[in-house]
Protein backbone atom coordinates (compact mmCIF):
# COMPACT_ATOMS: atom_id res chain seq x y z
CA UNK A 1 0.00 0.00 0.00
CA UNK A 2 1.22 3.48 -0.81
CA UNK A 3 0.25 4.95 2.55
CA UNK A 4 1.25 3.43 5.84
CA UNK A 5 -1.80 2.73 7.99
CA UNK A 6 -0.27 2.10 11.39
CA UNK A 7 -2.29 4.30 13.75
CA UNK A 8 -5.85 5.47 14.30
CA UNK A 9 -5.06 8.88 12.84
CA UNK A 10 -3.29 7.50 9.78
CA UNK A 11 -6.58 6.27 8.31
CA UNK A 12 -7.91 9.85 8.09
CA UNK A 13 -6.96 13.00 6.22
CA UNK A 14 -5.32 15.05 9.01
CA UNK A 15 -7.26 18.24 8.26
CA UNK A 16 -10.60 16.42 8.66
CA UNK A 17 -9.98 14.90 12.08
CA UNK A 18 -12.37 16.09 14.78
CA UNK A 19 -10.26 16.94 17.86
CA UNK A 20 -13.07 15.80 20.18
CA UNK A 21 -14.16 12.51 18.62
CA UNK A 22 -10.97 11.59 16.80
CA UNK A 23 -13.01 10.78 13.66
CA UNK A 24 -12.52 12.22 10.21
CA UNK A 25 -12.80 11.41 6.53
CA UNK A 26 -11.11 8.14 5.66
CA UNK A 27 -8.33 8.33 3.08
CA UNK A 28 -9.80 7.12 -0.18
CA UNK A 29 -8.92 6.55 -3.82
CA UNK A 30 -11.00 9.55 -4.88
CA UNK A 31 -8.97 11.78 -2.59
CA UNK A 32 -12.35 13.10 -1.46
CA UNK A 33 -12.44 15.05 1.82
CA UNK A 34 -16.21 15.56 2.10
CA UNK A 35 -17.65 12.53 3.96
CA UNK A 36 -21.08 12.99 2.38
CA UNK A 37 -19.65 12.90 -1.12
CA UNK A 38 -17.46 9.93 -0.21
CA UNK A 39 -20.50 8.10 1.20
CA UNK A 40 -22.29 8.54 -2.12
CA UNK A 41 -19.30 7.32 -4.14
CA UNK A 42 -18.85 4.39 -1.77
CA UNK A 43 -22.48 3.35 -2.04
CA UNK A 44 -22.42 3.39 -5.83
CA UNK A 45 -19.19 1.43 -6.12
CA UNK A 46 -19.84 -1.17 -3.43
CA UNK A 47 -23.42 -1.80 -4.57
CA UNK A 48 -22.18 -2.56 -8.07
CA UNK A 49 -19.42 -4.81 -6.77
CA UNK A 50 -21.83 -6.63 -4.42
CA UNK A 51 -24.16 -7.28 -7.36
CA UNK A 52 -21.25 -8.85 -9.25
CA UNK A 53 -20.54 -11.17 -6.33
CA UNK A 54 -24.13 -12.18 -5.72
CA UNK A 55 -24.79 -12.84 -9.41
CA UNK A 56 -21.71 -15.05 -9.56
CA UNK A 57 -19.93 -12.82 -12.08
CA UNK A 58 -16.78 -12.97 -9.97
CA UNK A 59 -15.38 -16.26 -8.74
CA UNK A 60 -14.39 -16.27 -5.08
CA UNK A 61 -13.40 -19.69 -3.69
CA UNK A 62 -15.87 -20.79 -1.03
CA UNK A 63 -13.27 -21.62 1.61
CA UNK A 64 -15.22 -20.00 4.47
CA UNK A 65 -12.05 -18.81 6.16
CA UNK A 66 -10.02 -15.65 6.58
CA UNK A 67 -9.00 -15.49 2.91
CA UNK A 68 -12.62 -15.87 1.82
CA UNK A 69 -13.66 -12.92 3.99
CA UNK A 70 -10.71 -10.85 2.76
CA UNK A 71 -11.51 -11.62 -0.87
CA UNK A 72 -15.07 -10.37 -0.45
CA UNK A 73 -13.93 -7.13 1.18
CA UNK A 74 -11.22 -6.67 -1.44
CA UNK A 75 -13.75 -6.93 -4.25
CA UNK A 76 -16.38 -4.74 -2.60
CA UNK A 77 -14.05 -1.86 -1.71
CA UNK A 78 -11.37 -2.05 -4.40
CA UNK A 79 -12.59 1.19 -5.97
CA UNK A 80 -12.75 3.12 -2.71
CA UNK A 81 -9.90 2.26 -0.32
CA UNK A 82 -6.36 1.16 -1.06
CA UNK A 83 -6.48 -1.09 2.01
CA UNK A 84 -9.42 -3.10 0.64
CA UNK A 85 -9.01 -6.70 1.78
CA UNK A 86 -6.39 -5.80 4.39
CA UNK A 87 -6.96 -6.25 8.09
CA UNK A 88 -7.26 -3.16 10.26
CA UNK A 89 -4.06 -2.27 12.08
CA UNK A 90 -5.75 -0.65 15.08
CA UNK A 91 -7.92 -2.04 17.84
CA UNK A 92 -11.51 -0.84 17.64
CA UNK A 93 -14.65 -0.65 19.74
CA UNK A 94 -18.22 0.55 19.25
CA UNK A 95 -20.80 1.97 21.58
CA UNK A 96 -23.73 0.01 22.92
CA UNK A 97 -27.19 1.62 23.08
CA UNK A 98 -27.29 3.43 26.45
CA UNK A 99 -30.26 1.42 27.77
CA UNK A 100 -28.32 -1.83 27.53
CA UNK A 101 -26.13 -1.06 30.51
CA UNK A 102 -22.70 -1.11 28.91
CA UNK A 103 -20.43 1.47 27.35
CA UNK A 104 -18.39 -0.02 24.51
CA UNK A 105 -17.61 -3.38 22.99
CA UNK A 106 -13.97 -4.02 22.17
CA UNK A 107 -13.66 -6.02 18.99
CA UNK A 108 -11.10 -8.76 18.59
CA UNK A 109 -7.46 -7.71 19.02
CA UNK A 110 -5.62 -7.14 15.76
CA UNK A 111 -3.17 -10.00 16.22
CA UNK A 112 -5.98 -12.56 16.60
CA UNK A 113 -8.11 -11.70 13.56
CA UNK A 114 -6.67 -14.16 11.04
CA UNK A 115 -6.83 -17.22 13.26
CA UNK A 116 -10.30 -16.34 14.53
CA UNK A 117 -11.65 -16.08 10.98
CA UNK A 118 -9.92 -19.29 9.93
CA UNK A 119 -11.90 -21.06 12.64
CA UNK A 120 -15.10 -20.21 10.73
CA UNK A 121 -14.20 -22.86 8.16
CA UNK A 122 -14.61 -25.67 10.68
CA UNK A 123 -17.92 -24.27 11.92
CA UNK A 124 -19.31 -23.92 8.41
CA UNK A 125 -18.10 -27.30 7.17
CA UNK A 126 -19.22 -29.00 10.37
CA UNK A 127 -22.88 -28.05 9.85
CA UNK A 128 -25.33 -29.95 7.66
CA UNK A 129 -26.82 -26.91 5.99
CA UNK A 130 -28.73 -28.81 3.30
CA UNK A 131 -30.77 -30.67 5.95
CA UNK A 132 -31.69 -27.65 8.07
CA UNK A 133 -35.19 -26.28 8.49
CA UNK A 134 -35.67 -22.55 9.00
CA UNK A 135 -35.19 -22.66 12.78
CA UNK A 136 -32.00 -24.70 12.51
CA UNK A 137 -30.67 -22.49 9.75
CA UNK A 138 -31.31 -19.35 11.80
CA UNK A 139 -29.43 -20.79 14.77
CA UNK A 140 -26.43 -21.89 12.71
CA UNK A 141 -26.27 -18.69 10.67
CA UNK A 142 -26.43 -16.54 13.80
CA UNK A 143 -23.53 -18.48 15.30
CA UNK A 144 -21.31 -18.00 12.24
CA UNK A 145 -22.24 -14.34 11.80
CA UNK A 146 -21.66 -13.43 15.44
CA UNK A 147 -18.09 -14.69 15.22
CA UNK A 148 -17.37 -12.86 11.97
CA UNK A 149 -18.88 -9.71 13.46
CA UNK A 150 -16.77 -9.91 16.63
CA UNK A 151 -13.62 -10.28 14.51
CA UNK A 152 -14.54 -7.01 12.75
CA UNK A 153 -11.44 -7.45 10.60
CA UNK A 154 -11.52 -4.24 8.56
CA UNK A 155 -11.34 -0.57 9.36
CA UNK A 156 -14.59 -0.04 7.42
CA UNK A 157 -17.09 -2.21 5.57
CA UNK A 158 -17.44 -5.11 8.00
CA UNK A 159 -21.23 -5.23 7.87
CA UNK A 160 -21.44 -5.34 4.09
CA UNK A 161 -18.68 -7.94 3.89
CA UNK A 162 -20.35 -10.15 6.49
CA UNK A 163 -23.68 -10.07 4.66
CA UNK A 164 -22.13 -11.27 1.41
CA UNK A 165 -20.21 -13.91 3.34
CA UNK A 166 -23.40 -15.13 4.99
CA UNK A 167 -25.10 -15.44 1.60
CA UNK A 168 -22.18 -17.60 0.50
CA UNK A 169 -22.77 -19.73 3.59
CA UNK A 170 -26.51 -19.87 2.83
CA UNK A 171 -25.77 -21.26 -0.65
CA UNK A 172 -25.28 -24.63 1.02
CA UNK A 173 -28.82 -24.55 2.41
CA UNK A 174 -32.29 -24.33 0.91
CA UNK A 175 -32.49 -20.67 1.88
CA UNK A 176 -31.31 -17.38 0.48
CA UNK A 177 -31.13 -14.18 2.54
CA UNK A 178 -33.37 -11.19 1.89
CA UNK A 179 -31.95 -8.39 4.01
CA UNK A 180 -34.71 -6.04 2.86
CA UNK A 181 -36.92 -7.87 5.37
CA UNK A 182 -34.81 -6.50 8.23
CA UNK A 183 -34.71 -2.83 9.17
CA UNK A 184 -31.25 -1.35 9.77
CA UNK A 185 -32.27 -0.54 13.35
CA UNK A 186 -33.08 -4.16 14.17
CA UNK A 187 -29.96 -5.44 12.41
CA UNK A 188 -27.74 -2.96 14.23
CA UNK A 189 -29.21 -3.66 17.64
CA UNK A 190 -29.03 -7.42 17.22
CA UNK A 191 -25.47 -7.22 15.93
CA UNK A 192 -24.20 -5.33 18.94
CA UNK A 193 -26.03 -7.70 21.27
CA UNK A 194 -23.95 -10.60 19.96
CA UNK A 195 -20.87 -9.07 21.55
CA UNK A 196 -19.12 -11.27 24.14
CA UNK A 197 -19.75 -10.62 27.79
CA UNK A 198 -16.98 -8.73 29.59
CA UNK A 199 -13.92 -10.90 30.08
CA UNK A 200 -14.97 -13.37 27.37
CA UNK A 201 -14.15 -13.77 23.69
CA UNK A 202 -17.16 -15.97 22.97
CA UNK A 203 -19.92 -14.14 21.05
CA UNK A 204 -23.54 -14.53 22.15
CA UNK A 205 -25.51 -15.19 18.93
CA UNK A 206 -29.03 -15.32 20.42
CA UNK A 207 -30.11 -11.87 19.26
CA UNK A 208 -29.35 -12.66 15.62
CA UNK A 209 -31.44 -15.87 15.56
CA UNK A 210 -34.83 -14.17 14.94
CA UNK A 211 -33.13 -11.83 12.46
CA UNK A 212 -31.81 -14.65 10.30
CA UNK A 213 -35.12 -16.48 10.74
CA UNK A 214 -36.89 -13.48 9.21
CA UNK A 215 -34.30 -12.92 6.47
CA UNK A 216 -34.28 -16.55 5.31
CA UNK A 217 -36.33 -17.12 2.16
CA UNK A 218 -36.87 -20.46 0.47
CA UNK A 219 -34.46 -20.76 -2.45
CA UNK A 220 -36.04 -21.43 -5.85
CA UNK A 221 -34.57 -22.03 -9.28
CA UNK A 222 -35.22 -18.41 -10.17
CA UNK A 223 -34.36 -16.72 -6.87
CA UNK A 224 -31.31 -14.50 -6.71
CA UNK A 225 -29.75 -12.88 -3.64
CA UNK A 226 -30.42 -9.17 -3.33
CA UNK A 227 -27.97 -6.43 -2.42
CA UNK A 228 -28.52 -5.13 1.10
CA UNK A 229 -30.70 -2.01 0.63
CA UNK A 230 -29.49 -0.61 3.96
CA UNK A 231 -26.10 0.00 2.35
CA UNK A 232 -27.61 3.15 0.88
CA UNK A 233 -27.62 4.73 4.33
CA UNK A 234 -24.06 3.77 5.24
CA UNK A 235 -21.35 6.37 5.63
CA UNK A 236 -17.58 6.18 5.77
CA UNK A 237 -17.85 6.61 9.53
CA UNK A 238 -20.64 4.12 10.23
CA UNK A 239 -20.81 0.65 8.78
CA UNK A 240 -22.29 -1.83 11.21
CA UNK A 241 -23.76 0.16 14.09
CA UNK A 242 -25.33 3.61 14.42
CA UNK A 243 -22.35 4.92 16.35
CA UNK A 244 -19.01 5.52 14.68
CA UNK A 245 -16.22 3.12 15.62
CA UNK A 246 -13.59 4.42 17.94
CA UNK A 247 -10.12 3.31 18.88
CA UNK A 248 -10.32 0.69 21.59
CA UNK A 249 -9.08 1.95 24.96
CA UNK A 250 -6.12 0.43 26.71
CA UNK A 251 -6.61 -1.63 29.87
CA UNK A 252 -6.42 1.41 32.12
CA UNK A 253 -9.35 2.99 30.28
CA UNK A 254 -11.55 -0.08 30.07
CA UNK A 255 -15.27 0.27 30.78
CA UNK A 256 -16.67 -1.02 34.09
CA UNK A 257 -17.16 -4.78 33.92
CA UNK A 258 -20.92 -5.00 34.40
CA UNK A 259 -23.26 -7.54 32.89
CA UNK A 260 -25.03 -6.13 29.80
CA UNK A 261 -28.79 -6.33 29.53
CA UNK A 262 -29.80 -8.52 26.60
CA UNK A 263 -33.53 -8.67 27.24
CA UNK A 264 -35.96 -11.61 27.45
CA UNK A 265 -34.65 -14.89 26.01
CA UNK A 266 -31.38 -13.12 25.25
CA UNK A 267 -32.83 -11.19 22.31
CA UNK A 268 -33.03 -7.71 23.85
CA UNK A 269 -35.82 -6.50 21.53
CA UNK A 270 -39.29 -7.39 20.34
CA UNK A 271 -40.49 -8.13 16.84
CA UNK A 272 -40.83 -4.51 15.75
CA UNK A 273 -38.85 -3.85 12.60
CA UNK A 274 -38.58 -7.50 11.54
CA UNK A 275 -40.70 -8.43 8.55
CA UNK A 276 -42.66 -11.64 8.73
Amino acid sequence: MAWRYDSWESYFYPETINPVTGDGTLRNLYDERDPRVLARFEYIETTGRATELLRGDVAIPRTYDAEHVRAIHRHLFQDVYEWAGEYRTVDMSKQWPPELGRGYTDFLAVDRIGGFLDDLRQRVHGAEWSKMDRDEFAQAAADVFSRANFAHPFREGNGRTSKVFMEHVAEQSRFTLDFARITPEVWNRASVLTSPDPGSDRPVPDAMVPVFHAAAVERTSSSTPSVDPAARSRSPLSASYPKSPRQAPGPAQAEPQQQPYRGPSGYGYGTSGVSR
